[in-house]
């Protein structure tokens, strides 16, 4: 099978030849989805609780379930089934230490916070949260022990809320008026802290919240006028955020504190953080002519240092960074290249190890769609993982065409279900896709594998 990897450095390209991973690399764990169920049924909120795999399943047609994996078929099971219905959902998955914290919502009880230690018996309800209608949960998160979590609720400011795990200790902080980037998950956590924006007479302001009513405080004005969250990011105990302020992107790092919130640099046109290498951060700034300019800035200041621009493969197409990760001391990043169409045109997967030498096209084409396109992500092991093309084909990558493999084929019949939700529990990277029933499946790949065999690490 020969496939056009677009290998790119300076220009050049070539043809290599793709090599398929060892059998039984992409394994699925459990058919979750029995044949015959509805084909709208979904494998989703994957979430890990010290090494053990939480996730829910629901459909049109059937109820929601919330199930726990060791990573084995026997080992896999249903935790508790809820009550169905239109309006009976779960989400807001967060693990706090080894309890899984969880929403559920039905049109009788109204939204519900819920309590798990992956036992029918030790599953839960900590507190009935209201009966309002359109309400949703638009963040969970565990902070110094806590569960912190924003309810949004339909003609009402987002409200902030915190829970020890009991109804008495479940409780409301604040309404967050003028909250920015609530819906987009446009938040960070630093140093045990969760950080949100907010707009207020002041302008543009960065907060804190440590899960407590007296430990929610403002730690930075940031703009004496309007602006938008366009990204967050986080690279360690440090945080990075890109402001919108008109046509201008500011680049800012944050540890938390007022003295360590900086701003880092400012452009004319849109940048998107890539990730961080040797204290450096590495940003895809767009070009007036559609292109992508890799630009490097140092965390401790001193300006920017420009890398390369990326060549666009036509004249009438304009560049956008999509999802980066960062792997083995390079970052990987897809760049989908579009048209007037809201699909883009052709879409392909880059590396980069901070040098203009060492920038280059891995491989293309990537999947495409409107949103987000392929998933880019990093198993901690070395490998990462994304899709091929407008299919379901995973592939993985350590930075070089010997070391890139197609590690299964899944389901290419029913290209419009292509593997998500990657997630890591344990040694294992889980994720969901479709088998040959037509239906969403668990599936899982080991955190480490060499792929094609014999190639590990090679540049």
């Amino acid at each position: 099978m020969l496939v056009w990897l677009g290998m790119v450095a300076c220009g050049e390209a070539s043809s290599v030849s793709a090599q398929a991973c060892p059998a039984g690399v992409a394994t699925r764990v459990k058919r979750v989805h029995p044949p015959g169920s509805d084909t709208y049924g979904r494998v989703e909120h994957l979430t890990d609780v010290q090494g053990t795999l939480f996730f829910s399943t629901d459909s049109v047609s059937s109820a929601p379930v919330l199930w726990r994996s060791d990573g084995t078929e026997a080992g896999t099971t249903q935790v508790r089934v809820f009550p169905s219905g239109d309006d009976s959902f779960l989400g807001g998955f967060a693990a706090v230490g080894p309890t899984l914290y969880f929403f559920h919502h039905a049109p009788e009880a109204g939204l519900e916070l819920w309590a798990s230690d992956g036992t029918g018996r030790g599953t839960r309800r900590v507190k009935p949260l209201t009966l309002a209608e359109g309400v949703d949960v638009g963040m969970a998160t565990e902070v110094d022990g806590r569960l912190l979590f924003v309810l949004d609720v339909m003609m009402r400011p987002p409200q902030l809320w915190s829970s020890d795990g009991t109804a008495a200790g479940t409780v409301k902080l604040l309404d967050l008026e003028g909250a920015l980037g609530l819906a987009y998950a446009r938040t960070l956590k630093v140093a045990k802290g969760w950080l949100f924006f907010r707009l207020e007479a002041g302008g543009t302001t960065l907060w804190r919240s440590d899960g407590t009513a007296v430990g929610t405080r403002l730690v930075a004005r940031l703009d004496q006028g309007e602006t938008w969250v366009e990204q967050v990011a986080g690279a360690g105990d440090l945080g990075l955020f890109v402001l919108r302020d008109g046509p201008n992107a500011e680049v800012w790092k944050t540890d938390g504190t007022t003295e360590g919130t900086v701003r880092l640099d400012t452009f004319g046109t849109q940048a998107r953080v890539l990730g961080v290498l040797g204290g450096q951060v590495s940003l895809g700034v767009s070009t007036e002519e559609g292109t992508v300019r890799l630009v490097r800035l140092s965390l401790a200041g001193g300006g920017r240092t420009y890398v390369a621009t990326l060549p666009n493969p036509g004249l009438d197409l304009v560049a956008d960074v999509q999802r980066s990760t960062v792997s083995g001391g390079q970052l990987y990043f897809s760049v989908a290249y579009g048209g007037p169409s809201p699909v883009p045109l052709d879409a392909k997967l880059w590396v980069t190890d901070g040098t203009a030498a060492g920038t280059r096209a891995l491989f293309g084409p990537l999947l495409r769609d409107e949103e987000r396109g392929s998933p880019v992500f990093a198993t901690g092991g070395g490998p990462v993982l994304f899709v091929a093309g407008n299919d379901t084909r995973l592939w993985s990558t350590q930075g070089a065409p010997s070391t890139t493999g197609r590690v299964v084929s899944l389901s290419p019949e029913a290209p419009v279900f292509p593997a998500e939700a990657f997630t890591r529990a344990g040694s294992r990277v889980y994720f969901s896709a479709v088998d040959e029933t037509g239906l969403r499946q668990l599936w899982s790949v080991p955190a480490s594998f060499s792929c094609p065999p014999g190639a590990r690490g090679a540049r």
